[in-house]
């Protein structure tokens, strides 16, 4: 069993520590935030590339019923 000891460290090296700490923290903080813009930005390009797609079905649609209609009527009754 290990016994506790204390540590000592000098105040100014203390101070370094809690100044590393407080930076951490804080660039982590950033990290998280610019995360979550850039999830944002990929939900909305998400969601415009599926409206695009759509789109070209719905135009893709339309000319092959054109087609039909110009090129072969009788299948169209």
């Amino acid at each position: 069993m290990m016994r506790e000891t204390p540590v000592f460290i000098k105040i100014d090296e203390y101070k370094d520590i809690l100044d590393i700490i407080h930076l951490t923290k804080s660039k982590i903080k950033e990290a998280k935030s610019l995360i979550e813009k850039i999830n944002e930005l990929k939900n909305a390009e998400d969601y415009e590339l599926n409206s695009w797609h759509s789109s070209i079905d719905e135009i893709e649609k339309r000319v092959m019923f054109i087609d039909k209609t110009l090129f072969d009527p009788e299948s169209i009754k």
